[in-house]
């Protein structure tokens, strides 16, 4: 009789964590929708230059149009592999991995205004609140998408086996290095704008970069073995 109790606590245990539970499907479908449509709105505010105007020196005029492009660009594409990568070691989530996730598209939905707002003003008098602003959009989705990895490798019961912690915990350490140069980005922008804006470049080719290395090494590991 004494084992009933203990037996049916557990069991409250089990519901309430299936009642929690939320399908894996709706969580990575509605991300992917949202990066696609941030992606899809940056290139959508690069303006095409005039007919008769001469083209080449209007194409350079627009650098920082095409410079902000890709430095979003860069940025959204190595959220969304990185999210990819993490989605795959999961079976499904609850309120909070969602909740992160929700934040997470909050500010990834921001980066085309942040990226308008920073090419409009790059070459004003406002550069500086401009590109701030802009870094700081770029933290916190960077921040935010750490938090939600640390979250996830700290719930054994929303990853498919345990061998998943680790590679999560992994992935969390390399991605200090660019959230590194991100925070100095945002210091450079309140006295050198522009050189902050090449700390962008620098962080968000690193974000690009690190999940596409890790992909190709787990192809050499598969393959080796």
């Amino acid at each position: 009789m004494s084992d009933e109790p203990h037996g049916q606590s557990v069991d409250d245990a089990t519901a309430r964590r299936e009642w929690y539970a939320l399908p894996l499907d709706r969580f990575s479908a509605f991300s992917d929708g949202v990066f696609a449509i941030a992606i899809t709105l940056l290139v959508l505010q690069i303006s095409v230059p005039h007919e008769g105007v001469r083209l080449l020196p209007a194409l350079r005029d627009q650098w920082p149009e095409l410079l902000g492009y890709y430095i979003s660009f860069a940025f959204i594409g190595g959220l969304w592999i990185m999210h990819s990568g993490v989605t795959r070691f999961m079976k499904r989530g609850d309120t909070v991995a969602y909740a992160l996730n929700l934040l997470l598209l909050l500010f990834v939905g921001l980066l085309p205004f942040a990226t308008e707002l920073m090419v409009t003003h790059l070459t004003g008098a406002d550069a500086r609140v401009a590109v701030l602003i802009y870094g700081v959009d770029l933290l916190f989705a960077s921040c935010v998408l750490s938090l939600l990895i640390l979250y996830l490798a700290q719930e054994p019961g929303l990853l498919v086996d345990d061998l998943a912690e680790s590679p999560l915990r992994r992935v969390t350490r390399q991605r200090w290095t660019a959230i590194g140069v991100n925070l100095l980005a945002i210091a450079v922008a309140l006295v050198a704008p522009r050189v902050a804006v090449g700390l962008y470049l620098v962080e968000t080719t690193l974000l690009l970069i690190i999940p596409l290395l890790g992909l190709r090494r787990h192809r050499r590991r598969r393959s080796a073995a």
